[in-house]
């Protein structure tokens, strides 16, 4: 068991109100697990995937990644632990825009303190996996949308994690770049990565081994949500 979530909330205080984002959250994800959840704007998504790449704590409630209590850690150990355990692919890339892509990738791998000559030629690895080994020299403004994001799945990937949090992966590339990345996630997960994937999209979220849905804070399967909902999209 890669992770466990049992009776997860997390309430936020706007003004005097109490507000639940959040609503007994039950989940377990096993290694090799390939999972996509899918909500509308507002379902409490974003704070869910930000409590699994332990970015935040729950209010009540238990998580355990990897075997550890993720509500009894302080920030440094968090932080340790999203470095050791967690990779990161965002809808927005988040690279350094003065950095090649190398460095980009080498990145974690330097605040992990590995010796530099280690550093870039498991970076340079890392980017001819995902077809890029020959853009290692380029800026991030010398590439196209979908070889940003695959630099970015480089970046996640060069630590070696245990789980890979991808947030609206294809949500800023057209349909073309958008399949690219699906294919290379194919392959993460045929390797035996763990992966797991907020989307709108139906199409992607059918690219995933299992789907849920979120909505209203309350986290259903897919087999559930077409029970109420049918095959509505959101």
């Amino acid at each position: 068991m890669i992770l466990e979530l049992n009776h997860v909330y997390k309430d936020y205080i706007r003004g005097k109100n109490q507000v639940s984002v959040l609503k007994d959250i039950c989940m377990e994800v096993e290694q090799g697990d390939y999972i996509a959840i899918m909500g509308p704007s507002g379902s409490g998504k974003t704070t869910l995937m930000n409590l699994i790449g332990c970015l935040d704590v729950p209010t009540k409630g238990e998580y355990h990644l990897a075997g550890k209590d993720i509500g009894t850690l302080d920030d440094n150990a968090l932080a340790d632990i999203r470095n050791k355990y967690l990779g990161f692919v965002f809808q927005n890339f988040y690279l350094l825009p003065k950095m090649t892509a190398l460095d980009n990738v080498a990145l974690p791998l330097l605040y992990a303190g590995v010796p530099q000559k280690e550093r870039r030629a498991r970076a340079a690895e890392a980017l001819t996996a995902v077809g890029l080994g020959d853009r290692v020299n380029f800026l991030p403004n010398q590439l196209s949308g979908g070889q940003c994001q695959r630099v970015a799945i480089a970046r996640a990937m060069v630590g070696n994690p245990q789980l890979l949090l991808a947030d609206e992966p294809t949500g800023a590339l057209d349909t073309a770049a958008g399949n690219q990345i699906m294919e290379i996630f194919q392959k993460l997960s045929d390797q035996g990565m763990t992966i797991i994937m907020i989307t709108h999209e139906p199409s992607i979220a059918e690219c995933a081994k299992k789907i849920y849905h979120i909505r209203d804070g309350q986290l259903i399967t897919d087999a559930e949500h077409k029970e109420v909902h049918g095959n509505e999209t959101i």
